[in-house]
């Protein structure tokens, strides 16, 4: 200290003395953030000049750690960048320590479970297998009025369950609309009789839209025209307002066939299938002029609004009642065979094969009201019968020979002739597209031989019928495709002759007048269910079993839609 100046000691370093000799026997270790020899000498200057800060002012600098007592050891090797002086780790790892990639991916391939789906499946992957796979989907995405395409789908779905259609051929019509317009956020429900579909695009407010199908009608040709309208809207050739007129055209379309054709056809009908159970022709001219009668009650009751198990049982019941008349004022018939072609008309047969379509495709609910419809209806049937053996029996009509049956009385190439018109004229009744009548009759005549050439082959009698209804439902779907229609259109009417009309009919007479055999009666009605519920079942497996093989069809038909 000189003249009362006190010198004060630089941040970071001692006041000037003399270094000690302990201090020069240390090692130096210089640190990254320690200034440097020409950064000392002129801090040193700077106080020489009365401690005046330097002229070209230093960056600010961290302040130092406490000075650390001697290290022993090695000296550090001073590093190119600061670390603050902690460790840091090697960038490399010795070849010696490095693992086996190969062995690595093995070993966590041999103990690794399966891995789980990383997101939900895409709802267009529903088309997979269906004439409408892959739709050709608008690269613009959805327009501004994403709600007029919801509508259009809701009145597609509606019409289509009108006319007969089944869930899963709801939904991929509706998939493939939907798909074809845009909307890719879809979500569809189906029910027995409902139609919900949510749209819930990213960033938007979702909007859910209901339809309640209340009516139902007969109309094939309007659910082909359908079918033809979908696969055109998913090779992208048709715009929402286009696809919305013909659709307004086909719902007020008239149906191919007028009323009274039908009524004939439903007679016709009766008469062939009285014939091919082995009915005479004068037992086939009675169930043509009962089954006329028959279906003028029916209409009759429709337009009072009567409930379909009264409407059902009343028809039946009528049949049942006819047939025993006949045979009570010795017209030389079987009334067994002449009630057979009633009930085959009264069966849920298009019901039951989309009821079994919709349990196996995954849609229960929708299943299970069909399921349960078609019961009402099986039970009506029964009823009616019921009811007319009782007042047959109380007016005093003797008993029938209701075992006897003595098979068809003609040949099988007549037989195979009368299945053709019998289907064909289910097919007038149900009002199937004009072009599809005669393949629709041909399939069911393959079915038939299928049949009796198992039956000769001593193939019992349950299982007959099944295989015939997987060949029928393999064929309906190869026609089908073809011609440009849904596969229910032409499997229902081909199957409908494989029904156990007589078994049921038998079945019932022992229930009902015959109590010694009431137990025959109930093992014979309980065989035609599992033939009624076989004969579904094999309708729709022949159906799953022809799609490998139809997949070449399908996009025929898709070009010729793009070709139209």
């Amino acid at each position: 200290m000189t003249d009362g100046h006190r010198e004060e000691p630089v941040e970071g370093h001692s006041p000037t003395t003399n270094p000690s000799p302990v201090a020069e026997a240390l090692p130096v270790i210089r640190r990254p953030f320690d200034p440097s020899d020409d950064e000392k000498s002129r801090l040193a200057a700077g106080k020489g000049d009365g401690g005046k800060p330097p002229k070209a002012p230093m960056p600010p600098r961290r302040p130092a750690a406490a000075p650390k007592g001697p290290r022993q050891g090695r000296q550090r090797q001073p590093v190119a960048r600061p670390t603050d002086a902690l460790p840091t780790t090697p960038r490399s790892v010795p070849s010696s320590t490095r693992p086996n990639a190969a062995a690595r991916t093995m070993l966590r391939r041999l103990v690794q479970g399966e891995a789980p789906p990383t997101q939900a499946m895409s709802i267009v992957e529903r088309l997979a297998g269906s004439p409408y796979a892959n739709p050709m989907i608008h690269v613009g995405g959805p327009d501004a009025s994403a709600r007029k395409a919801l509508d259009f789908a809701l009145n597609l779905a509606e019409t289509m369950f009108r006319y007969g259609a089944g869930a899963l051929e709801v939904e991929s019509s509706i998939i493939a609309v939907t798909a074809a317009f845009g909307l890719d956020h879809i979500e569809v429900d189906i029910t027995n009789q409902s139609v919900v579909i949510n749209y819930s695009a990213r960033d938007q407010t979702p909007t859910t839209v209901l339809r309640v199908v209340r009516s139902w009608t007969n109309n094939y040709a309007g659910l082909t025209a359908i079918h033809r309208l979908v696969s055109d809207i998913a090779d992208g050739g048709v715009s929402r307002t286009e696809a919305a007129q013909r659709l307004d055209e086909i719902i007020h379309r008239p149906k191919p066939f007028p009323r009274w054709m039908v009524t004939g056809a439903f007679g016709i009908f009766a008469a062939a299938i009285v014939a091919f159970v082995g009915g005479s022709p004068l037992a086939s001219l009675i169930g043509f002029a009962s089954c006329i009668l028959v279906d003028l009650v029916s209409r009759k009751l429709g337009e009072w609004r009567v409930p379909e198990f009264f409407s059902v049982a009343t028809s039946s019941a009528l049949v049942t009642l006819i047939a025993l008349l006949f045979w009570w004022l010795h017209v030389p018939i079987s009334p067994a065979l002449v009630v057979v072609g009633g009930i085959l008309l009264l069966l849920p047969t298009g019901r039951l094969v989309s009821a079994t379509q919709d349990a196996i495709n995954g849609f229960p609910v929708t299943a299970a009201g069909r399921f349960l419809s078609a019961v009402l209806v099986f039970a009506a049937l029964v009823a009616g019968i019921a009811v007319a053996l009782v007042a047959g029996a109380a007016l005093g009509i003797p008993e029938l020979e209701v075992l006897e049956s003595s098979g068809s009385r003609y040949p099988w190439p007549v037989v195979a002739v009368l299945t053709f018109v019998a289907v064909a004229m289910i097919c007038v009744a149900e009002q199937t597209d004009v072009k599809l009548v005669i393949p629709t009759s041909l399939v069911a005549v393959a079915g038939y031989l299928l049949m009796i050439s198992a039956m000769t082959a001593g193939v019992g009698y349950r299982l007959a019928p099944a295989l015939a209804a997987i060949l029928i439902g393999a064929l309906s779907r190869v026609v089908a495709l073809r011609l440009g229609a849904p596969q229910l259109v032409v499997a229902v009417p081909a199957v409908l002759f494989l029904y156990p009309g007589l078994t049921i009919f038998r079945s019932m007479y022992m229930l009902t007048i015959d109590s010694e055999v009431a137990s025959d009666g109930a093992f014979g009605l309980f065989n035609a269910l599992t033939i009624v519920l076989a004969v579904a079942a094999g309708v729709v497996l022949g159906d799953n079993l022809a799609r490998p093989f139809t997949r070449k069809l399908s996009s025929n038909e898709r070009q010729r839609n793009r070709r139209r």
